[in-house]
């Protein structure tokens, strides 16, 4: 087992990882940049090196100074948490040559799944059900036209390198198509450095669902049930919650037996999550995979009672999985608390945070950073908080939402609390219909005064 971890990461991911490793008597090293000297990541390690100014690409992102914060603090293994540096292969290979063990997927995983027509193309050759489309990169703009014909509109356009929503496009008409390759492709070049374009059927009233997974270097995986994600504001998640109330138990199994194949197939180490678009029919397309820890991870810890940070250490150290598939014994929601203004657009809102009330009671988890005085700095993530609630029943979880958003008080700053107490009583949201268009139609209503 590992005898010190260093985590390549700031916030509540970061605090939690250590967490973990405290449980486990691992030691722990924190890494921060200037912004970042008074999060509780920080205050909570055993060690702690600064790795450069506030800007993440000179410090967060910053390869050279993370593995010399590793050895000269003389750690054995780094775990990346989710974002920066978390799919990076380089990375990942750079840790390796440093024989630093890289707690995540290997560099030729994270190549393969890490780009999206790769990626696709590797799990047709599974057997893995995929959304029909491009074969590769597009060449050019006339393939881009007949491929469009093929396939039928509405199609989605993405760029091989995107993330966060960024170069994606849905043309639901061939006159608008022209319009959407050229924007597609120049939000990608800037954003990315690379214009590849890739197309896919758009799929009508799609749900957002995934199957984690953990896989061991004997080539054995399993999966841990879904997350249905589907709540999302311009691609990003603001809310998950397991079981999906879309899910049968045949729709389960149909979904998690095609993930453990893809693992599988790929021979997977670690944990990962395979994400999958559903329609209205229940036919599932495979979408993406991530080889890393998800921000919404808890939830799955808290319907099967499982240390995910845990499992990630231990398949790390070379330990075999029990490879047991999981069923949902409990219903769990989780809202991303953000520091932003959902009267206004969801604009950020860093700052110095004047009063912190967490809410607490039986079945409500809050995995934070902040604290009272704390200030968010603008450099990052405006995520400052995951609120969690697990119940038997899915109504009961969001009673239970309810009762702990209106307890949570943070001052100083605006924040997404208020967008998730008026989601809970959301018609649709309460029946569980809803999909990945959910907010285009949701309006904020303004606070009654007092």
């Amino acid at each position: 087992m590992f005898k010190k971890i260093l985590v390549a990461n700031r916030g509540e991911i970061a605090l939690r990882v250590i967490r973990t490793c405290k449980e486990m008597g691992i030691k722990t090293v924190a890494v921060y940049s200037t912004a970042d000297a008074d999060s509780l990541h920080v205050k909570f390690a055993d060690e702690a090196v600064c790795i450069g100014p506030a800007p993440s690409s000179e410090s967060y992102l910053k390869i050279s100074n993370i593995i010399a914060a590793a050895e000269i603090t003389n750690a054995d293994a780094i775990h990346p948490g989710y974002g920066f540096l978390s799919e990076n292969a380089k990375f990942s290979k750079i840790c390796e040559e440093h024989h630093i063990k890289f707690i995540g997927a290997s560099e030729e995983m994270i190549s393969k799944m890490g780009d999206k027509a790769t990626a696709k193309a590797t799990m047709k050759a599974a057997g893995v059900p995929c959304v029909p489309g491009s074969e590769g990169i597009i060449e050019d703009y006339d393939t881009c036209e007949k491929l469009a014909e093929e396939v039928g509109y509405p199609v989605m356009l993405k760029a091989t390198a995107g993330g966060g929503g960024k170069g994606m496009r849905a043309v639901w008409k061939q006159e608008d198509l022209r319009d959407a390759w050229d924007s597609a492709r120049q939000e990608s070049k800037a954003a990315f450095g690379n214009d590849d374009m890739y197309m896919e059927k758009l799929i009508e009233e799609p749900r957002h669902i995934e199957i984690q997974i953990v896989g061991d270097s004997n080539g054995k995986a399993c999966h841990l049930s879904e997350r249905d994600c589907s709540v999302q504001r311009r691609h990003q998640k603001l809310t998950e919650e397991v079981p999906s109330p879309f899910m049968t138990n045949a729709l389960r199994k149909k979904m998690g037996d095609a993930a453990v194949k893809a693992a599988e197939y790929i021979k997977y180490e670690g944990a990962g999550t395979i994400e999958f678009l559903v329609d209205k029919h229940k036919n599932f397309y495979f979408m993406e995979m991530n080889t890393r820890i998800q921000v919404e991870h808890p939830i799955t810890e808290q319907v099967i009672d499982f240390d995910l940070i845990r499992e990630q250490i231990l398949v790390a150290a070379g330990v075999p999985i029990s490879g047991k598939n999981y069923t949902p014994n409990l219903h769990s929601i989780e809202c991303r608390i953000n520091a932003e203004d959902p009267f206004n657009g969801f604009r950020p809102s860093p700052g110095r945070i004047t009063t912190l009330h967490a809410p607490g009671g039986h079945g409500v988890r809050l995995d934070t950073h902040v604290y009272a005085g704390y200030v968010i700095p603008p450099n990052y993530d405006s995520m400052i908080a995951k609120l969690i609630t697990t119940a038997q029943t899915r109504e009961e979880a969001i009673n239970k939402m309810k009762r702990a958003l209106d307890e949570f008080v943070i001052e100083g700053i605006k924040t997404t609390i208020p967008f998730h107490r008026q989601l809970m009583d959301h018609p649709d949201y309460l029946a569980g219909n809803y999909t990945t268009k959910f907010m285009e139609d949701f309006e904020m209503q303004p606070l009654e005064e007092n």
